[in-house]
């Protein structure tokens, strides 16, 4: 039986790998392939959160064209802007 915290890392997998553009599917893809396993369960949360932001915003932020408010900055904002796509 699979578990509610495995069961929501798959999730937050798909949906990163599913985001409407390709470029955000890329970006948001292997950062959560890569980050998600290792993800406490509070950290998982904070990311479900970060998926509802629009793509618009995050890819603005990724290619630092706007900067990211203050209240958004976080180790996983750091991880997810210093996050290389191979």
């Amino acid at each position: 039986m699979i578990d509610n915290i495995t069961k929501l890392r798959k999730l937050l997998i798909f949906r990163s790998w599913h985001r409407g553009t390709r470029e955000m599917d890329l970006i948001l893809g292997s950062f959560a392939e890569k980050y998600v396993p290792d993800m406490t369960e509070s950290t998982l949360k904070d990311f479900q959160d970060f998926l509802e932001i629009s793509d618009p915003q995050l890819y603005d932020w990724y290619l630092q064209k706007e900067p990211v408010p203050e209240e958004l900055k976080s180790d996983l904002m750091h991880s997810y802007l210093k996050h290389k796509v191979a």
